[in-house]
């Protein structure tokens, strides 16, 4: 899955329909070698990204949550200590070594996910999420566990995820929400990019515009425009701090209606 139509077509199998900008990232991540930088704002689907990939080379997805203060053995591996002293306390007297030796063999080991990654026989996706908020020490190690194990860094590739624009987030739409036609997609997808132009603490990402699309067709929603008070009632999906809830009253969403049309 080198070619970036087929990439595309293969991520859209899987319910992520990628940009052509974004399809190339992953061509080029897939033919050099290198993992993927992606940067965006939250919400506009980068962890969906590798969930599809998974699903398009039909592999797991392996997750490491990067905070602030996580160490190597969080990461990598650790031992199960308290299944260690038990077997210390079950062979009390005997040989020190012998004991040694079998409280640190495999089935003592706790994998954790860049050593799950690693030792896979099937390649997985190793997604490292939130990459910024790790310390530099953490940073480092890692890079420095990935080159060992012979991938190519020390560089990656970077790709901006932007939100998609409405034609992709229509389709987007279409492809998650059964029932939701391609006018009334079209529909949402010109609302929530509106909504997303005005002055909001937190802009609604694409799984706000899935949630919201999904209450419309539910409560059988065919044309937005029929229904302004109820396009209002229900934009909760889309906005998420009551600072947000407070600005959008109905004269903004009867404004912003305005441009669906």
């Amino acid at each position: 899955m080198k070619n970036r139509d087929e990439i595309a077509e293969r991520l859209a199998a899987s319910g992520y329909i990628a940009d052509g900008e974004l399809a190339t990232a992953i061509s080029l991540m897939q033919l050099l070698r290198r993992p993927l930088l992606l940067e965006g704002e939250a919400g506009v689907g980068k962890t969906e990204v590798a969930k599809a990939l998974a699903a398009a080379h039909a592999t797991e997805l392996i997750r490491l949550q990067c905070y602030e203060g996580l160490d190597q053995s969080a990461a990598l591996y650790e031992w199960n200590y308290q299944r260690q002293l038990l077997a210390i306390q079950a062979h009390r007297g005997e040989d020190a070594d012998a004991i040694e030796d079998q409280i640190f063999s495999e089935k003592y080991l706790l994998e954790r996910p860049l050593l799950a990654a690693i030792r896979r026989d099937k390649p997985p996706v190793l997604l490292i999420d939130e990459i910024d908020r790790a310390d530099d020490e953490f940073e480092a190690f890692l890079l420095e566990l990935l080159s060992d194990f012979q991938v190519s860094i020390p560089e990656c590739l970077y790709h901006y995820v932007d939100y998609p624009d409405v034609d992709r987030e229509a389709r987007i739409i279409m492809a998650r929400i059964d029932g939701s036609s391609a006018s009334l997609s079209l529909q949402i997808a010109r609302m929530v990019e509106s909504v997303r132009k005005e002055e909001l603490r937190k802009v609604p990402g694409v799984a706000e515009t899935l949630d919201w699309a999904a209450a419309l067709v539910g409560i059988g929603v065919r044309d937005l425009l029929e229904v302004p008070e109820t396009v209002h009632e229900t934009l909760m999906c889309l906005l998420k701090t009551h600072e947000d809830k407070s600005r959008m009253t109905r004269e903004v969403t009867e404004r912003l209606l305005g441009k669906v049309a």
